[in-house]
């Protein structure tokens, strides 16, 4: 029988092309807005903030709605995101130190480029390498367009992103043309992406968009249900101490005009997140890129008559978190999981898109499987730490879907404090149940939940970072007396406040 070579051929090239389309890459981008809390998007049931890209990045995907940091301040918490491990693990924050290089060379966009991927990088980065200057950052990325310290709202005042000045002023959208530049650039090097964007917006001092502006004058505000300090008087007498308790007045003073530049500043950024989608779809990539958008802590914003973040309330540590991934059925599109994740998770997540192990022993989790399974979980419980700012206003929570324990342990002057809240029925925290009747059991679990974290703590803190007393002090069977001696080594030998923070001994706020 006399065979058509056509007959052959084709079947096969046709299965080989299918192979490789299994096998294909995704590109991945990885947005990162600044103290942006859960609530403040349209998607998340707050009709007074303009997200209209945002809402149909989540239409399109999947919004967490437990999504939480586990340090809500910006410096430690990029590290999280980078390396996929706590604080006490990678041991960079203000006052503790910079970044090790060990723990850059581990993080995603390093790791996904020495595997093929053409990487880059734009916006606030909020820390150096340990003992290196600022600009030693650019060359782990193909493009740079990163800058030191809190970086600036003009755009011209920005190295990277100034030739964008002259169309776009702010840098919100300066931002998002620069991705569709780097998309095009990403075209020409035939590689699979990982583009990384982390906007100033909505980070003090709040200075909008004029275009964006425009859309919130004159308008007033509805307040978060649990606004104001009357409604702190069950907290802990130790969160009182903190900056988020003591300074940022004007959620308090004048809700309504620090609210409109608040959420103008965050229209900005969704602004240009539909730049970000223009350009993908331009580029013939909107069919096989992955989006993340979250942010690096949330923001309290008056609730318990708290101003800006790092306590362990709900919407100081809580930030949307959206995942759009094209390439699922649509039935899955639209989702919204309840499932506790956290700001660790986003390296382990970017590691499983690409196809790369993520390096051993890291705290993330992959969130993958709740894109198909949104009513699913990926872990039990997550720790929440605050190793800065006063001691007395320190701690350590955990957080369940339904649950909500933390441990203050300061105790000079004040007793050290247990607070347990339903976050499953009271999500705006205004019932502390810890001394309740009727309790006792939760109260049990959270602690047993907590125990374990601590206990993990002792067997991986980060040496050399001022971090080896924690496990001592936010161990709650140890008396206060006991811990006072160890106050004193809480402070590293240097470090800690980043390139660009030292020179202006921290003018612009954290």
């Amino acid at each position: 029988m006399k065979l058509n070579l056509c007959t052959l051929v084709i079947p096969i090239l046709i299965f080989v092309c299918g192979i490789a389309r299994a096998v294909e890459r995704p590109n991945i981008v990885f947005l990162l807005s600044d103290d942006q809390t859960a609530r403040a998007m349209g998607c998340a049931g707050n009709g007074d903030v303009i997200t209209p890209h945002l809402d149909k990045l989540a239409s399109d995907g999947v919004r967490f709605s437990n999504h939480y940091n586990t340090t809500a301040i910006c410096m430690a918490s990029r590290c999280c995101a980078l390396t996929g491990l706590y604080e006490y693990r990678h041991g960079c924050n203000f006052e503790h130190g910079d970044l090790e290089r060990r723990f850059i060379e581990q993080s995603y966009p390093v790791l996904l480029r020495k595997a093929g991927y053409f990487t880059g990088f734009a916006g606030k980065i909020g820390f150096v390498i340990q003992g290196e200057k600022f600009d030693t950052l650019a060359p782990l990325f193909d493009q740079w367009a990163g800058g030191p310290g809190q970086t600036f709202y003009e755009t011209a005042k920005n190295e990277g992103i100034a030739k964008y000045a002259d169309k776009y002023p702010h840098c919100s959208r300066a931002y998002g043309a620069w991705a569709q530049d780097f998309f095009k650039s990403a075209k020409g090097s035939g590689k699979p992406f990982c583009m990384s964007i982390s906007f100033k917006a909505p980070h003090m001092p709040f200075t909008p968009d004029p275009i964006d502006m425009k859309l919130y004058e004159g308008k007033t505000f509805k307040r978060p249900l649990n606004y104001g300090v009357e409604n702190a008087k069950h907290l802990s007498q130790q969160s009182q101490t903190s900056r988020a308790a003591t300074g940022y007045r004007e959620w308090v003073n004048d809700y309504d005009d620090t609210a409109a530049k608040y959420y103008a500043l965050i229209t900005g950024v969704d602004a240009a997140v539909g730049m970000i989608r223009e350009g993908l779809e331009r580029e013939g990539f909107d069919k096989n890129t992955v989006i993340i958008f979250t942010s690096d802590n949330g923001y309290n914003s008056g609730s318990h008559g708290f101003g800006d973040k790092v306590i362990p309330y709900e919407e100081g540590s809580k930030s949307p978190l959206i995942i759009y991934d094209p390439r699922l059925p649509k039935q899955h599109a639209g989702a919204t999981s309840n499932a506790i994740t956290g700001n660790v998770d986003m390296a382990a997540t970017i590691f499983a898109l690409s196809g790369e192990a993520a390096p051993a022993g890291i705290d993330g989790k992959n969130l993958l499987p709740l894109l198909t399974n949104p009513k699913g979980q990926v872990r039990d419980a997550l720790p929440l730490f605050n190793f800065w700012g006063n001691q007395s206003a320190q701690s350590m929570a955990v957080v369940t879907p339904e649950w909500k324990y933390i441990y203050w342990y300061y105790g000079e002057g004040m007793k050290p404090t247990e607070e347990l809240f339903n976050v499953g029925q009271d999500g705006y925290e205004m019932a502390n149940l810890a001394g309740e009747s009727g309790y006792a059991e939760p109260l049990k679990a959270m602690r047993k939940l907590y125990a374990a974290e601590l206990a993990a703590m002792k067997e991986k803190v980060v040496q050399e970072h001022g971090y080896e007393a924690y496990p001592i002090l936010f161990d709650r069977n140890v008396p206060w007396a006991e811990k006072t001696p160890v106050l004193t080594t809480l402070k590293p030998k240097s470090g800690g406040e980043g390139e660009g923070e030292k020179s202006k001994k921290m003018k612009q706020r954290k």
